[in-house]
């Protein structure tokens, strides 16, 4: 008993009961089905973009995609346009997507991997180009629409009252848990994240590893601006700018250590259904937009400092 510790999933998944609880008394309703679902949905987005981040992450070398708010605008965009409002354009669009989202995070990784561009400056300066995609794409004009079909699955309940994104969002975690604890890949993307070195001697293909982290990451960004487009029903230039730093926060919160190697998604997912009721309660207290930023700047401080002790682990 004297050894007995929470682990962060856990302690994540305990503190949004709190939130819950302390909602619910703060605001009459908050804490009923209906919200509680509405949460769930908020906290699906912001776990499929976590997703990727969290592989990332996990690969160690200081390796934090700041790109993945550009790549999911530019996923939502894509698929508004080739959509337009077609449900027979849903595949295509999809594929179209995922392979420019592919594509970015393959560039990405072998900016990392092999011309040795630090992680945060390869994909701010990757941001900045896929902008300038969105922008030459666009031509300052949106023009599509999105799908009843698709807009039925993000927004509207499908089996008892929930929502058709929390299938479509276990289905991923149920895929990366997979990816994670059963494949080579996964056990090679541990090993490097303890010590490249190491996991070079040891036979693993370090270079190719970390490209296909990257590029499935900005995969995953593409996929979570197609669900956006179901959820918004239109398209903005900065779509996924806000969900750049919630993502590193939630993959954080849920345990996974900055330096990589320890961690897995379920916390990624505690952390963004911790993170979806802090917002839920700053809008119930009518906050800004503005400090709600800062709120979330503020929680990501107080982790890397509680996590960044464990340094050691790099070595």
């Amino acid at each position: 008993m004297r050894n007995f510790r929470l682990s962060p999933p856990v302690i994540a998944l305990l503190l949004a009961v709190v939130l819950f609880i302390i909602g619910g008394i703060i605001q009459q309703g908050f804490a009923s089905f209906t919200m509680a679902m509405n949460i769930l949905r908020l906290a699906a987005f912001l776990g499929i973009i976590g997703a990727g981040q969290t592989l990332v992450i996990l690969s160690g070398g200081e390796g934090i995609d700041l790109s993945i708010g550009a790549v999911v605008t530019l996923g939502a965009i894509l698929c508004y346009r080739i959509i337009n409002g077609q449900d027979a354009n849903i595949l295509p669009a999809l594929l179209v997507s995922l392979g420019a989202g592919l594509l970015i995070g393959a560039i990405n990784g072998m900016g990392v991997a092999i011309l040795r561009i630090p992680p945060l400056v390869m994909t701010l300066g990757m941001a900045g180009v896929v902008q300038g995609l969105i922008l030459a794409i666009t031509q300052g004009q949106l023009i599509g629409g999105p799908s009843p079909m698709l807009t039925n699955i993000t927004t509207r309940p499908v089996f008892l009252g929930i929502p058709g994104v929390l299938f479509v969002w276990a289905a991923i975690s149920g895929l990366m848990w997979l990816l994670l604890n059963r494949t080579a890949f996964g056990k090679n993307l541990y090993a490097i994240g303890v010590n490249r070195t190491t996991a070079r001697l040891s036979g693993v293909n370090v270079n190719l590893v970390v490209i296909a982290t990257y590029a499935l990451c900005s995969a995953l960004a593409a996929f979570g601006g197609f669900i956006f487009l179901g959820y918004y029903q239109h398209v903005f230039l900065n779509l996924g700018a806000p969900y750049t730093l919630p993502a590193v926060a939630a993959v954080v919160m849920g345990g996974t250590l900055l330096s990589g190697g320890i961690g897995g998604y379920w916390g990624t997912i505690s952390g963004a259904v911790v993170l979806t009721l802090i917002t839920s309660l700053l809008t119930t207290l009518r906050m800004s937009e503005f400090a709600r930023e800062i709120v979330y700047g503020l929680i990501l401080l107080g982790l890397l400092a509680a996590y960044g002790r464990q340094r050691s682990l790099r070595q």
